[in-house]
């Protein structure tokens, strides 16, 4: 049950061995990030679009405008999400074996779109919730007119793959002799001093799950 599917577009044909196996490792290259990239044909024509994401169990949660073509589009197809961190820049004594330090995960699979109004809030609160735990209860929630404004789809984790590189450079045996530094450069995100909207009441404070996310 904790295992990841294995399908002829998940399995790894490219250094299999660093693919994750376990659905642990999906759900904690999802977690940890906050923008996916939906792939999706519209009229005939690829599309790959950056947006927001957020996972409740086994379900991404993908949304946009309702005048959104690669949202329409999805749910009558088979689409593809991915998600990579860039944690480092691999330099090695040689040009050919320079390479990245990342987490991916490539999900495929054929989406819903909600049309249940308290489904819709659910999947809207997994991605506001994913971004900022706490934010849902501190905000105003969606009217009726920003609902029907507004299109959800659900993507099921069934069909899905983990690839993960961390390690120092690969060299040819010859190459290690030379003087050529090599080695990792650590590449991070971080969250800085939140910065209030200019129009903010005077007086309201930072909230304490929003001063959370900033890096100390």
């Amino acid at each position: 049950m904790n295992a990841l599917s294995s399908t002829s577009r998940t399995r790894l044909t490219r250094h299999p061995e660093r693919g994750g196996t376990d659905r642990a490792a999906l759900y904690e290259v999802l977690d940890a990030g906050m923008i996916c990239h939906l792939g999706v044909v519209v009229n005939g024509s690829p599309r790959v679009l950056p947006t927001c994401y957020g996972r409740l169990d086994d379900t991404l949660y993908v949304h946009g405008s309702t005048g959104a073509s690669s949202l329409m589009a999805a749910p009558s197809q088979d689409i593809c999400v991915t998600v990579t961190h860039l944690d480092g820049l691999v330099l090695a004594r040689s040009v050919f074996h320079h390479s990245v330090n990342y987490r991916s995960a490539v999900i495929y699979g054929t989406p819903r779109l909600l049309t249940d109004p308290d489904e819709k809030q659910t999947g809207l609160r997994a991605i506001v919730e994913h971004l900022v735990r706490g934010q849902w209860d501190a905000t105003r929630k969606p009217n009726r007119k920003e609902l029907a404004a507004t299109s959800v789809i659900a993507l099921s984790l069934d069909e899905a793959s983990v690839k993960i590189r961390q390690a120092p450079p690969s060299d040819a045996e010859e190459d290690y002799a030379t003087d050529t530094w090599a080695g990792v450069l650590p590449v991070a995100q971080t969250f800085g001093e939140p910065s209030p909207d200019p129009q903010l009441r005077p007086g309201i404070p930072i909230p304490g799950h929003i001063a959370q996310r900033v890096t100390s």
